[in-house]
């Protein structure tokens, strides 16, 4: 038996192949403005990693992310809330609590030890904190996302970032500039903007230990560092790349979908 599982987020598509339970591949591929096309590529990808000629050689294929209600490809569809903690669950059963930080939007899942949702936020209505709110910070520093992360670029007088806004926190950031402000205790301050904005949602939820990250802003080692200042509790890693725990929830479902 094997199925397809794939997350059409705003920046990146996933897909993962499990074959009999067992992860045969995944791919990620950078979001254009075709949705449908993306995927594609995406479960090319995938199916030439896991040695498969063909989407046809996949007995289920479920999709989940903003994109999931357009595509044909798909047996069926299921919420990215319950695709994460269903991936993050497989991939360590101790997880408890997971913060996703997707391209355009953060969501805080509490779940149980079967890896099913008990409670959520969900923050889809402001780009703070976001994968594209860190592309723009980048932007206006002139650095990477990679340099943002860096721990060796987390100054130890952060910068006081206080808006909530993106569009105001990039005028703030660029404020700091023209005053003089290092660019590592700028970037500090970043984090710790982010960090608190996502404490707030973390204490909506409820914080159970084991904590993680994922989605792309999961490699960001300098958030991962301000939240365990504000929290008291250091986000865990996941075993396989962050970005890919939904595809691998929906991949799952479609395992079950196939046994029910």
């Amino acid at each position: 038996m094997i199925v397809g599982g794939c997350d059409i987020g705003s920046a990146t598509s996933k897909v993962a192949i499990l074959s009999d339970g067992q992860l045969l591949s995944y791919a990620i591929e950078a979001a254009t403005a075709k949705p449908e096309v993306t995927i594609n590529k995406a479960m090319d990808q995938a199916l030439q990693k896991a040695g498969l000629s063909s989407v046809k050689d996949l007995n289920y294929i479920l999709g989940t992310g903003y994109g999931r209600f357009t595509i044909p490809l798909f047996n069926s569809i299921m919420s990215e809330i319950a695709c994460h903690a269903k991936g993050a669950n497989w991939l360590d059963n101790s997880v408890r609590t997971i913060i996703d930080i997707g391209g355009q939007d953060c969501k805080v899942i509490s779940a149980d030890g079967n890896g099913k949702v008990i409670e959520f936020n969900m923050n889809d209505r402001c780009a703070a904190g976001t994968g594209r709110f860190y592309e723009s910070m980048a932007r206006v520093l002139q650095c990477t996302l990679e340099e943002i992360s860096s721990l060796s670029n987390q100054g130890s007088n952060p910068a006081n970032i206080s808006s909530q806004c993106s569009v105001f926190a990039e005028s703030e950031v660029i404020t700091k500039i023209y005053e003089g402000f290092k660019l590592e205790d700028i970037i500090a301050g970043i984090n710790n903007a982010v960090a608190s904005r996502l404490v707030s949602m973390v204490r909506r939820v409820g914080l159970v230990e084991k904590l993680v990250l994922t989605g792309g802003c999961a490699k960001n080692d300098g958030l991962a560092m301000a939240l365990h200042k504000q929290l008291g509790v250091y986000p865990g890693k996941m075993p396989l790349d962050p970005q890919i725990v939904g595809a691998i929830g929906a991949a799952l479902f479609a395992k079950d979908k196939l046994s029910s």
